[in-house]
Order: structure tokens, then C-alpha cells, then sequence
């Protein structure tokens, strides 16, 4: 009995879910777009074992600058013999993950100390937001690069750089947020009753002011993966011979830009295009969370 009861309510959830898709993709056809985009995206990274037709590190000598063929290599090979359309597949893999982790830290961590600045005030609201303001003067790839330099070249070095130049601005957006929610009566209510800091903070105030943070999280994964790839490009980002989208583009452009042009148009295109989903979903998120600027 337990079992069917279970059944219908995973049943009713999914017909829910379906057809907030179904109403989502009708209203927004561009950020549904958008969002087919980051799916097909998220399943190349999840399935690059299966996607592959070759193995991504193995290196041939004589199939060296092999141009694209339907037969043997659908994106042509490298310098080093090395399959790219494979590579450009595993590069889905690292730009999803530095995204997704450096966006997922900076977010969390930005909204709590933002919301706990906003809601304690005083001193220590001063002194964070003195130390946001030195952070914020530096511009993001600066920051990230610096950071990246001072800990070494790595996957999670570069992950922990990318999500320490979001943190910041998360702490400036949760903060805006949460000087307005804390005015409101629910929790002025809550406060009137006793109810200790972390209820209010956690229960009442952080659940609110998600929709503008989680918003602009979404914004920020399309500049995480640029950042990583910039780094990359610099050699600065994820260590050979893993495939990362930025170190492909740059190792194209360095010596074969003429001769062997695939090396920088399937490792680009994969990287604009993923960040153009990212950007047609976002605006389109921004839409719906934000009455005040939907626009139908």
C-alpha cells in the first residue's frame, strides 16, 4: 500500500515537473533553447566515456594534423596525433565541473556572509564590506590569475580562484537583499517571539532572497567557464595532458592557426556556444524570478 501511495506521489510530481517545462518552454522559447543547450552540454560531460570515439590521450604520429573526415576524425587531429572530437567532449567535462563547483562555493559562501552582514550590521558589516570593496576592485581574471599563480596550476586551485573572484559580489547582491527582507513583518514577528539568529537568518531570510542570487549564479557559470579558459589559454589552468577547451584554443592558435584551422574552430565553437546557453537561459530565468521585468 505504502509502495502505490509512493508511486502516485513520484507520478503527480512528474506530471508537475512536466509541465512547468512544457509551460517554461512556451513562454520562453529562447531560454528553452538556452536550457536544451546546457542539457546537451551537461549530458557530453557526463557521458564522454560513451560519446568518445577515441581515447582522448592516446597520441599517434602519423595521424598528426589529420584533417576532418566523416570515416576517422570527425573534428581532425592535433599536433600529437590526438583525437579532437574525443577531446573537445572530455573539454565538456572540466568546463562543466571548474563552472559548476566555483559558482556553487561562491554562491554559498557569498550569500551567507552577505546575508549575516546585512542582518547583524554594525561593525562587522563594516568591516566586511570594506574588505568586499577591496576585493571588487580587482577585476575578476585579474584576481583569478593572481590566485592561481600564488597556489599553483591545478583543477581544484583553479576552481577555488574562480570562485573566490564570485564570492564577493554574491556578499554585495545577498547583502542588498536581505537589508529589505529583514524589514519585513514575518521577521520582525519572529524576532518579537525570541527566535534566535540562526532560525531567522536560515528559516526566513535566506530562503527569500534566493531568487535574485540564484539568477545571477546562472549568469555567472557562462563567465566561470571563460575564466577557466582564459586561464587555460595563459597555461595557467588545468595541467596538460587533460583537455580543456582554453589550452586547445591555444595551442592551436600558437602554430597551426593556418595550416590545421579545426584546432581553434571545434574547441571555440564549443565554448561560445555553451556560454550562449548560458546566457539565453539566465535572461530568461531572470524573467520569470523577477515580475518586474517579464516581459510575457
Amino acid at each position: 500500500m505504502q509502495e502505490v501511495v509512493h508511486q502516485k506521489h513520484i507520478f503527480r510530481f512528474s506530471r508537475i515537473w512536466v509541465s512547468q517545462v512544457l509551460t517554461f518552454s512556451r513562454k520562453k522559447p529562447v531560454g528553452a533553447a538556452g536550457a536544451a543547450i546546457l542539457l546537451l552540454m551537461v549530458l557530453l560531460a557526463v557521458l564522454a566515456d560513451v560519446v568518445s570515439t577515441h581515447d582522448h590521450l592516446a597520441q599517434n604520429a602519423y595521424d598528426r594534423l589529420q584533417p576532418p573526415t566523416f570515416q576517422f576524425h570527425l573534428f581532425g587531429t592535433d599536433s600529437h596525433g590526438r583525437d579532437m572530437f574525443s577531446r573537445v567532449v572530455y573539454g565538456s567535462r572540466i568546463s562543466m565541473y571548474v563552472g559548476l563547483v566555483s559558482v556553487t562555493i561562491g554562491t554559498l559562501l557569498g550569500t551567507i556572509v552577505g546575508i549575516l552582514s546585512a542582518y547583524i550590521g554594525g561593525k562587522y558589516d563594516l568591516i566586511i564590506q570594506r574588505f568586499v570593496d577591496t576585493l571588487m576592485g580587482f577585476p575578476g581574471f585579474i584576481l583569478a590569475l593572481v590566485l592561481v599563480v600564488s597556489l599553483g596550476a591545478s583543477l581544484n586551485n583553479v576552481v577555488i580562484a574562480i570562485a573566490a573572484t564570485f564570492t564577493p559580489r554574491m556578499v554585495r547582491l545577498a547583502r542588498a537583499s536581505a537589508l529589505s527582507i529583514k524589514e519585513e513583518v514575518y521577521v520582525l514577528a519572529a524576532q518579537s517571539i525570541g527566535a534566535s539568529t540562526a532560525r531567522i537568518v536560515f528559516r526566513h531570510i535566506f530562503p527569500n532572497s534566493l531568487a535574485p542570487v540564484f539568477v545571477m549564479a546562472t549568469a555567472y557559470l557562462g563567465a566561470a567557464i571563460v575564466i577557466e579558459a582564459s586561464l587555460s589559454f595563459l597555461g595557467l589552468g588545468v595541467p596538460p595532458p587533460h583537455p580543456s577547451w582554453g589550452r586547445m584554443l591555444q595551442e592551436g592558435a600558437r602554430g597551426y592557426l593556418e595550416a590545421a584551422p579545426w584546432l581553434t574552430i571545434f574547441p571555440g565553437l564549443a565554448l561560445t556556444i555553451t556560454v550562449f546557453g548560458f546566457s539565453l537561459f539566465g535572461d530568461a530565468l531572470r524573467d520569470v524570478l523577477d515580475p518586474r521585468l517579464r516581459t510575457g
